[in-house]
């Protein structure tokens, strides 16, 4: 069993799916023969290429959001270093005034 073919991410393929759904329309001996391969390879290409830019487009956008993310990790980070390290002295002062 496959997955349905007619659907929006494989919009730019409907001719072509089309024309193979209209030559297994013309009968079982007809495709036995092997009269629908070359669009059945045609459709596979098409398939192939539209499968191929939408996993380039979310590749891509998952690395524009990644880069976002690590942008904020890094923005948090500059953040709360710089209260940790007061935090520190002033912990670190606080226990030396105790010593003296």
């Amino acid at each position: 069993m496959h997955s349905h073919l007619h659907t929006p991410y494989n919009i730019n393929c409907e001719e072509v799916m089309t024309a193979l759904d209209e030559c297994h329309a013309r009968g079982f001996l007809y495709k036995a023969v092997g009269n629908c391969n070359d669009i059945k390879r045609d459709v596979n290409k098409c398939l192939s290429a539209e499968r191929a830019d939408r996993a380039k487009r979310n590749r891509d956008e998952a690395r524009s959001k990644r880069a976002r993310i690590e942008e904020i990790w890094a923005r948090e980070r500059g953040q709360e270093a710089p209260a940790t390290t007061n935090t520190a002295a002033a912990a670190g002062s606080n226990t030396d005034a105790s010593k003296q």
